[in-house]
């Protein structure tokens, strides 16, 4: 697990955060809520109902979770610890295995960690991961997309609704950003800089 990698992720996460509020960390904004509120949308996504017939969308549950790393990463940024024992941690504790068969009870024990102190619970989230088979780096990949993704439509005119969803011919945003991501190196430091300039090119066509 790359230390450099995560540092990034923490870089990007209170890029976005500042971006809508300045002084955000000092809002108490309940991420908390945020992350139990995505875990039910996830769980709709894997299926629960058993009087229908239901198979895992495991795509859509890879990108919930992404959502919820989102929203877990400004818990910890939230606590005003330094950066650097942020990554030490997450490097500790992230440990993407588990020993439940069924997804779904990981997911209630996460939840119930999460609405019994309101942090966030990184081994649980491992537990998650290592459920539907997503590994770090595609848990990294998915995250830098989504987030300069989030970055390039602010900058874009998101806010005030000139921003184009469909480009040039016609596909959204998010399959441009997955071609995108697909065609550079994501073990560089530059991968970032380097996926805001692609969606700018496609953008622009």
């Amino acid at each position: 697990m790359n230390a450099q990698q995560i540092k990034i992720m923490l870089d990007l996460q209170d890029g976005m955060n500042t971006k809508v509020n300045a002084d955000w960390k000092a809002q108490g904004y309940e991420w908390y809520r945020a992350i139990w509120v995505e875990c039910a949308e996830l769980l709709d996504h894997y299926g629960w109902k058993w009087w229908k017939k239901q198979s895992p969308d495991t795509e859509q549950v890879a990108l919930e979770l992404i959502d919820i790393w989102h929203f877990g990463l400004s818990i910890l940024l939230q606590s005003g610890a330094k950066p650097e024992l942020i990554v030490a941690q997450i490097q500790s504790d992230l440990v993407i295995e588990t020993d439940e068969s069924d997804f779904r009870l990981d997911l209630e024990k996460f939840v119930a960690a999460t609405l019994n102190d309101r942090q966030f619970h990184i081994g649980l989230f491992g537990r998650l991961m290592a459920g539907i088979g997503m590994s770090f780096e595609q848990l990294y990949r998915g995250y830098v997309g989504k987030n300069v993704l989030n970055f390039f439509r602010q900058d874009h005119g998101y806010k005030d609704g000139s921003y184009r969803k469909h480009w040039h011919d016609g596909r959204e945003d998010n399959e441009h950003l997955v071609e995108a991501v697909l065609s550079l190196d994501t073990t560089k430091v530059e991968f970032k800089d380097e996926l805001y300039a692609a969606l700018k090119v496609r953008y622009s066509k």
